[in-house]
């Protein structure tokens, strides 16, 4: 299945044991700027997924059946990129809505706005 999650589920995610991938395709700059902690991610920046395809997805979320949560800015880079795997045939890949500026906004401020 793939869709959308808010904010909320992925806060309920990241404290949950079970095994996720949490693919971050803001460029290199953004990283920086706002950072959710202790959060395992998994960086395959839009930019270079445009040029290099498959290719450039981190190895963890090569798998097509891999539980994937898709985060950018704002969430308008993730949901193409949602889209993008769902279109390759991943089945499990979901973009998290309002992207980590949602989440610093609603779940933790620590973790930075720009």
């Amino acid at each position: 299945m793939s869709g959308e999650i808010e904010v909320q589920a992925l806060a309920e995610r990241l404290r949950s044991p079970d095994a996720f991938v949490l693919m971050d395709v803001r460029e290199d700059w953004e990283l920086g700027a706002a950072k959710i902690a202790d959060a395992r991610l998994e960086v395959a920046p839009m930019s270079r997924l445009a040029s290099e395809g498959l290719e450039a997805l981190p190895a963890p979320a090569r798998r097509q059946e891999a539980e994937i949560y898709v985060i950018c800015h704002t969430g308008v880079r993730s949901a193409n990129v949602t889209r993008w795997l769902a279109d390759q045939g991943w089945t499990n890949v979901h973009n998290v809505r309002g992207g980590i500026e949602a989440y610093a906004r609603k779940i933790d401020a620590s973790v930075g706005l720009y």
